[in-house]
């Protein structure tokens, strides 16, 4: 695993964190699922149906090699530590090009779905013969997502199932380090599973 990546990472989740607390008064919340519980929640549902949580660090890291397997590839240490050492919540932040939504894993359920995603969205870089990317963030700009690539651990700008638009940074230790908090994060923030 990347100690720089999981690092920038802690870093960035308390960028988030301490900005809703100042911001809404709270911890990030989540809508409520009973059948989708996570170590990250903090106490119980609120009556409208949301739960508060934080970042929790992960007792052990994620395990990649049912996917590095199904690939035939090793998954870059970046990755491992981006997706594999804390549970929590999509995570509302701003870069310089906009707003993106940092990908996190909720529960073990959670990572397993990702895990199919993320073959799903190999194979069909595969099948165009492009370098092989994980992503980590949702954009502003519904079509696109930010990616790692593989091969570099640089942060580009794609469409799922294209070559990548252009590289964002060279790191992904250094793109999580620029991040700056939503200035207003809020109920609009609540996502569903």
């Amino acid at each position: 695993m990347s100690s720089a990546v999981k690092a920038a990472l802690e870093r960035a989740l308390r960028r988030y964190v301490e900005n809703c607390q100042r911001t809404t008064g709270a911890l990030p919340v989540e809508e409520h699922d009973p059948a989708w519980p996570s170590e990250c929640q903090i106490g119980g549902p609120d009556a409208d149906g949301t739960i508060h949580w934080r970042p929790r660090e992960r007792h052990t890291a994620a395990d990649f090699s049912g996917l590095e397997n199904a690939l035939d590839v090793e998954i870059h240490p970046d990755i491992k530590s981006f997706y594999g050492s804390y549970w929590g919540g999509p995570i509302e932040l701003e870069a310089d090009e906009g707003g993106v939504t940092l990908i996190q894993v909720w529960n073990d359920d959670d990572f397993d779905r990702l895990v199919e995603n993320l073959l799903g969205h190999a194979m069909a870089k595969q099948r165009i013969k492009a370098p092989l990317t994980i992503f980590i963030a949702l954009t502003d700009e519904e079509e696109y997502v930010l990616s790692v690539d593989n091969e570099t651990g640089c942060v580009v700008l794609e469409e799922p199932g294209s070559i990548p638009t252009r590289e964002v940074s060279p790191s992904l230790a250094e793109f999580l380090d620029r991040l700056r908090p939503v200035n207003n994060p809020g109920d609009d923030h609540v996502r569903g599973r």
